[in-house]
């Protein structure tokens, strides 16, 4: 089968937005492609170098997350980038070859910095990021890289390096493809679009009265200050997850309630809850379950791991060859 690669960055830990938009679609992957599945880890320093006491307990909670999701690890592997130190020694044979300015016109490197700039991220390790990324995926030869059309442009440096290593040095990688796939918008508690950087996000931890609390203090049409106003539920964030997680026939219930008044924004928000608990109670169940074998969880990264080496290990014995390196 076709080898499929992504990951997320170990920086904090994983909401609805995290699932409907990426792990449902990794979980359908599984199924039809070689997928290799990672923890980020490395990635989660190039801005959280200074908090390294939280990367811990990340890397757990995304472990978790992952397989209580549907992730199994039968079918697909999953392992920990830091575990893989080859990662590092091809992140730093590229950067031999990439030019600086190729780096900084990457468009999410002056906009990181703008919205992080309590921070100084004025370090090689975060202009390096594509590098490091670029590293990620041709490692193992992945011939997709599952990504929404807005992040088709992030991954297009990544098959610039590919390509200009094998000018260099011959066809060692192949370039990356993007793999589109429909990432729903999943807007946060505040309107916003979910965050962990805005704190306005429903977690997969997050126990089922924090779920139902966030869900009914969520905004919703300014324009509905009393129950008999009527309201658009275009303008209302709770529709936009009606949206996500409720049947057709709901929302036109919703759609219909809110237009004449027929419905208060507590129904509608009940509906809501209802429904997102469909989809977290299994993952609730399987996260406990995991939490309390975590010889289980470390069997899994052990595994995975070996794996990932194994195919990282014979990678850069090409690479190596190919540069002419013992």
């Amino acid at each position: 089968m076709d080898r499929v690669l992504s990951g997320m960055q170990s920086s904090g830990k994983l909401h609805l937005g995290n699932l409907v938009g990426a792990l449902q679609n990794w979980v359908g992957l599984q199924a039809r492609y070689d997928c290799y599945y990672f923890i980020a880890d490395w990635h989660a320093l190039t801005t959280g170098y200074n908090n390294p006491a939280a990367l811990h307990d990340s890397v757990m909670d995304l472990l978790v997350n992952y397989i209580a999701a549907g992730l199994d690890p039968d079918k697909c592997t999953i392992f920990i980038q830091s575990g893989i130190l080859e990662h590092a020694e091809l992140h730093l044979l590229l950067s031999m070859i990439t030019p600086l300015g190729w780096l900084e016109r990457v468009p999410t490197y002056k906009e990181k910095q703008q919205e992080l700039s309590e921070r100084d991220l004025s370090t090689y390790g975060f202009l390096g990021y594509p590098l490091l990324q670029t590293a990620d995926i041709i490692m193992y030869k992945a011939k997709y890289v599952p990504v929404g059309v807005d992040q088709v442009p992030h991954l297009e440096i990544s098959r610039e390096i590919a390509r200009r290593f094998n000018n260099f040095y011959g066809d060692v990688f192949p370039e990356p493809a993007a793999l589109l796939t429909q990432f729903p918008k999943v807007p946060g508690v505040d309107g916003r679009k979910m965050s962990k950087s805005y704190g306005n996000a429903v977690y997969l931890s997050d126990s089922p009265k924090e779920v139902e609390q966030k869900i009914r203090t969520m905004t919703t049409d300014p324009a509905r200050v009393k129950r008999t106003d009527v309201g658009d539920p275009d303008l209302s964030p709770v529709y936009q997850l009606h949206k996500v997680f409720s049947t057709t026939e709901e929302q036109a219930e919703v759609v219909e309630g809110c237009r004449t008044a027929g419905i208060g924004c507590i129904d509608c928000k009940k509906v809501l809850i209802k429904n997102v608990f469909k989809v977290l109670e299994p993952i609730w169940a399987k996260r406990e379950e995991l939490l309390a074998d975590p010889e289980q969880l470390h069997a899994i990264v052990e595994k995975g791991n070996e794996k990932a080496r194994k195919v990282a290990q014979e990678t850069m014995q090409h690479v190596r060859k190919a540069m002419g390196l013992w």
